[in-house]
């Protein structure tokens, strides 16, 4: 048989799509399983982002869309940024793509070469490492432990930039974390980059409306300087429960912009006409429903976190934003489960979650910093209260 690429050695699938599918194939057996492993909202997309992707439909938009996005599209965006973030963008410093893994691989194509490093801080979003190497790049982790906030510190970025940096990745708030940088944290490490003329910055803004304390900042407003090398992703998935549209966008310099549109055509000619409709819609529609979906995710946060306070061996950070919890199981390591696993690592733990309380998490190793795990609570409030009441008892059946 022919030989596969050289470029996906060493790329697994991603852990949380691999619990999810072991999650799945254990409730296609009849086990009544919880799966806190996807970061997908629960709620339905906006009924008048459905109308809009339903009459663009009738009307005929189902032909080839331009590659950098449809106009009406970029205008709303135009408009999201400015209203947001106060950030005044061109046209032709848009683009649209499928998802923001979508614009962020049209981003690292268009200006990683072979040996190129990334720095990703972690905990971090699987997905950066892994398209990192994917495009002959190399990931620079850089560790921010849970007693700096999970936050990038200036002089940690300050190491890690070296002469062959291209990318720095930013991601506020943060998956798995949920830890949101304030102004100063960005204006902290916006007078390193400010040294380091050679590195574009990625501000991965996905989560953005879901900051629970305070406001979003994101670096290109907090430090104007270094607009003509930020790149500020985001999207309508997270925001608007808008995940199976697959509408992502970004912002940022004119040449970067050009490049990685170019990049787009040759991989996906464009994206989803209807969806885009559907897009603007969203974004330029009424706004109460983010802050519905806000207020039940802050709910559900203060739920999960203080239930898993009362764990055996957890120690659980109540997190700023988006909608996960990542709490350290290293109290609950070094254990023996009813089942009679031994729990040496945090993917033991989540393993043996799943098989035998029936609650599936991700293990922190995947998002580059154990012991911990991720849990989801972008769900129900029964089914939360559900698996925190499986997980408690799990930990107090450890001997």
């Amino acid at each position: 048989m022919p030989e596969l690429a050289e470029r996906l050695r060493g790329v697994p699938m991603a852990a949380t799509v691999a619990m999810t599918i072991k999650a799945r194939e254990m409730k296609a057996a009849g086990v009544e399983v919880i799966a806190l492993t996807i970061g997908e909202p629960d709620f339905m997309s906006p009924m008048h982002a459905i109308e809009a992707g339903y009459q663009a439909a009738l009307k005929g938009e189902t032909k080839y869309p331009p590659q950098d996005g449809t106009t009406a599209l970029k205008q709303a965006i135009q408009r999201k940024f400015l209203r947001d973030q106060g950030l005044v963008v061109a046209l032709d410093e848009i683009m649209v793509g499928n998802g923001g893994k979508g614009v962020i691989f049209d981003a690292l194509m268009a200006t990683v070469n072979p040996g190129d490093e990334v720095i990703v801080p972690a905990p971090y979003w699987g997905a950066y490492p892994l398209m990192t190497t994917v495009v002959g790049g190399v990931p620079v982790i850089v560790a921010c432990p849970q007693n700096n906030g999970f936050r990038l510190r200036p002089e940690d970025l300050e190491a890690a930039i070296g002469p062959r940096t291209k990318w720095l990745v930013l991601n506020s708030p943060n998956n798995p974390t949920g830890t949101a940088l304030g102004e100063a944290d960005l204006a902290g490490l916006a007078a390193v980059l400010e040294r380091h003329p050679h590195v574009w910055v990625m501000a991965d803004d996905m989560y953005e409306h879901l900051v629970f304390e305070g406001r979003h900042h994101t670096l290109a407003a907090v430090a104007p300087g270094l607009r003509d090398r930020v790149l500020t992703v985001s999207g309508v998935s997270k925001t608007y429960a808008m995940t199976g549209w697959r509408i992502g966008f970004a912002a940022g310099p004119k040449p970067l912009i050009k490049a990685m549109v170019t990049m787009q055509g040759h991989v996906a000619a464009g994206v989803s006409s209807v969806g885009q409709a559907a897009a603007a819609a969203a974004l330029d529609g009424p706004q109460e429903v983010v802050g519905t979906m806000q207020a039940a995710y802050r709910r559900r946060r203060d739920l999960v976190v203080d239930a898993l306070r009362t764990a055996q061996g957890l120690q659980c950070h109540r997190p700023e934003g988006a909608f996960y919890v990542y709490p350290n199981v290293a109290g609950c390591l070094g254990r023996t489960t009813p089942g009679g696993r031994v729990l040496n690592t945090d993917e033991d733990f989540a393993l043996a979650l799943l098989e035998e309380r029936h609650v599936a998490v991700v293990h922190g190793k995947a998002f580059g910093m154990s012991p911990y795990i991720r849990i989801s609570y972008a769900t129900d409030d029964a089914s939360l209260e559900e698996a925190c009441r499986r997980i408690v008892a799990f930990c107090a059946e450890l001997r």
